[in-house]
């Protein structure tokens, strides 16, 4: 049986002022999650490990997760938030990385006001740190901002990366392009991979179909090929549009077409080379 690892979920004692993200009409959101909530979700799905991603941005946050990854064995990984733009970032990610299941840093880019916040100066000093501690970096973007985002990425070309949620196109609207063009150009840097989660989310959460979901899927898997593609689910974020499961069967069904090997890395392998997971 192939191993399986969900590379992106999240945990949270839900505090309302601390994830102000979570709107007041996202009710199934509006609670704990913790590992206990999580391990029935990984059974189910036959899935044997994981990787924790960070929901705020605190150092607080990034400690609580790694704490939890040494209580619970299932949590292989943590990505975590450090501050990218502060003078002494190099002294923080020396301390967090002392902890071996930190491994991968990441920001909330689609929230900041200036859509090129990925090509501040002070932003990049920070990012070009990460390789000296053996960290990954996690982009979370919207769709909009790919192209800065491949410059980016360009910068730093001995630096891992992964971008989540296959950069947030735009389902909803049933849009492709230039989503589709800007991928493919992304995808052409050998040190970039990419998460196929949090794809429902982006849809009508009540209207998506399996065969729209796929057609997106369909096209990063041309895009970055099936040595390069990882599995996660955005749980809990997911369950605004999908059940654990149900999502796990759909991506299930779309690997299918592949063969063992690159199954095998699909669903484990490439988490495992990206986060240098141990």
């Amino acid at each position: 049986m192939i191993s399986r690892i969900d590379a992106h979920h999240h945990l949270w004692r839900f505090d309302a002022a601390q994830y102000s993200w979570i709107g007041a009409d996202q009710h199934v959101l509006r609670r704990d999650f913790l590992p206990g909530d999580f391990e029935p979700e990984l059974a189910a799905a036959e899935i044997s490990g994981s990787v924790a991603v960070q929901a705020r941005q605190s150092l607080e946050e990034t400690r609580w997760l790694v704490a939890l990854a040494d209580e619970h064995r299932f949590i292989r990984g943590v990505v975590g938030w450090a501050p990218m733009t502060e003078v002494n970032t190099a002294a923080t990610l020396e301390r967090l990385s002392a902890h071996p299941k930190l491994r991968s840093i990441r920001h909330v880019l689609h929230d900041e006001p200036d859509d090129h916040y990925v090509l501040r100066e002070d932003f990049n000093r920070g990012v070009s740190n990460l390789k000296y501690f053996n960290l990954a970096y996690d982009i979370l973007i919207f769709e909009r901002h790919l192209p800065q985002t491949i410059e980016f990425v360009d910068r730093h070309p001995d630096q891992i990366f992964i971008v989540d949620h296959l950069a947030k196109p735009r389902v909803r609207n049933g849009l492709v392009s230039p989503w589709r063009e800007n991928m493919r150009e992304l995808a052409r840097r050998p040190h970039v991979y990419c998460k196929v989660s949090g794809l429902a989310t982006e849809a009508d959460h009540v209207g998506w179909s399996e065969e729209q979901l796929v057609s997106y899927m369909d096209l990063v898997l041309e895009a970055f090929g099936p040595k390069r593609i990882l599995f996660g689910s955005d749980w809990p974020v997911c369950l605004l549009a999908i059940g654990y499961l149900q999502w796990a069967e759909i991506v299930a069904r779309f690997v299918d077409r592949l063969a063992q090997g690159e199954q095998e890395r699909f669903w484990s392998g490439t988490a495992r080379e990206a986060y240098q997971l141990r």
